[in-house]
């Protein structure tokens, strides 16, 4: 993708929410896992790739007060009405990010997957950075029987294996599952999940 940033700024500037295949009503997933990782209201949660989801809103409902989301949009970001002034909003790419802080929970659906190998160590990188030593990830990406496109671009398919091998030696993986996602005309997409703590 030679330009990330015009490319998803356009796609959240010309589609409705249900016009796009990654859409779902309630991000049930992902809240079940990062609540299996264990969630206080103290608990600071990063959503990663946020674009127009509820999962900041969902998580500010259910009690907690430091969440962030982070996308590269800010015609997305811009579109999180609903979730009051509680969420943090960051515009940035997450390859290039300087986080200022840590996170205890870092949360991805559908980004990981996008990113050139290069991109990806980058994405890595960040993680690192972004991760208290003892936190937790929440990732979510196309499974070797998922699209190998997606939003016209090509992507970066994932098994338990090579998910692993790319998270490294500094986590450790407490549940995989697969997920079939299906898009708002009715498309099957399969996902595999991780929810893995990082090594002390």
């Amino acid at each position: 993708m030679s330009d990330p940033l015009s490319h998803w700024n356009q796609v959240y500037r010309e589609s409705r929410p249900e016009a796009t295949s990654w859409y779902e009503d309630s991000p049930l997933l992902s809240l079940d896992l990062l609540e299996r990782s264990g969630l206080t209201a103290d608990t600071s949660v990063i959503d990663v790739g946020a674009g127009r989801s509820p999962l900041g809103s969902a998580l500010i409902a259910r009690g907690l007060h430091d969440v962030s989301a982070l996308d590269i949009s800010s015609e997305a970001l811009a579109q999180l009405d609903d979730a009051g002034d509680t969420l943090q909003r960051i515009v940035a790419d997450v390859t290039t990010w300087e986080p200022p802080r840590q996170f205890d929970r870092w949360h991805d659906r559908a980004v990981l997957h996008f990113l050139t190998p290069r991109d990806a160590q980058a994405y890595r990188n960040v993680l690192l950075t972004a991760l208290v030593p003892d936190g937790r990830v929440v990732i979510g990406v196309f499974s070797t029987s998922g699209p190998e496109a997606c939003s016209g671009l090509r992507v970066t398919r994932y098994d338990e294996r090579s998910l692993e091998e790319f998270m490294g030696v500094e986590f450790e993986f407490l549940e995989t599952l697969r997920h079939t996602h299906l898009t708002p005309w009715g498309a099957p997409q399969d996902f595999l999940w991780i929810l893995a703590q990082r090594r002390t």
